[in-house]
């Protein structure tokens, strides 16, 4: 008697529970197309060019894996790849990278970070939101100095934040 009773409240119970736990399992999220990530990353390069800087730019999406990367023609070697790091950089820690930069500092409790591989903690990696949403971030590297690359970077941003707001 009380398992006849028990069979359709349980039924309901699972009903109800089942939808619930089905949306859960799936997530959405918002992503750079490459063609933004292309214009944010011309305009990033032409704001360094424009203050006669010849830098890299690189445009990770929000999981860190880069989607662009541009490089001045005269821009050394090095640039590239440290521009990468600095986009992966903000990428992964959700955080500027001129903010670790202070952050890491000898004897601070996060100092130990800069000792992971690939992390690049300098200035230049700018994290990019849209309506609230972390979408990637662009690293820059080659003008002279961290607050050089943040603005760079930052002039990228601005320059497509009507596209962002998606």
């Amino acid at each position: 008697m009380i398992v006849r009773k028990f069979v359709p409240a349980l039924a309901v119970a699972l009903a109800i529970v089942a939808p619930a736990r089905a949306q859960d399992a799936l997530v959405t999220y918002k992503s750079l197309s490459p063609e933004l990530a292309l214009d944010l990353a011309r305009a990033a390069l032409g704001e360094c060019r424009r203050r006669g800087y010849q830098a890299a730019v690189a445009v990770a999406d929000r999981s860190g894996v880069p989607q662009v990367m541009l490089r001045d023609r005269f821009a050394g070697p090095h640039t590239a790849r440290t521009a990468i790091g600095k986009a992966w950089t903000a990428v992964s820690f959700r955080t500027n990278t001129t903010e670790l930069v202070a952050m890491t500092q000898p004897g601070m409790p996060q100092a130990g970070l800069r000792q992971l591989p690939r992390a690049v903690i300098l200035g230049g990696g700018v994290l990019i939101e849209a309506g609230g949403s972390l979408v990637g971030a662009v690293g820059v590297s080659g003008a002279p100095g961290g607050d050089a690359d943040d603005a760079c970077a930052k002039a990228g941003i601005e320059a497509v934040r009507d596209k962002l707001d998606f």
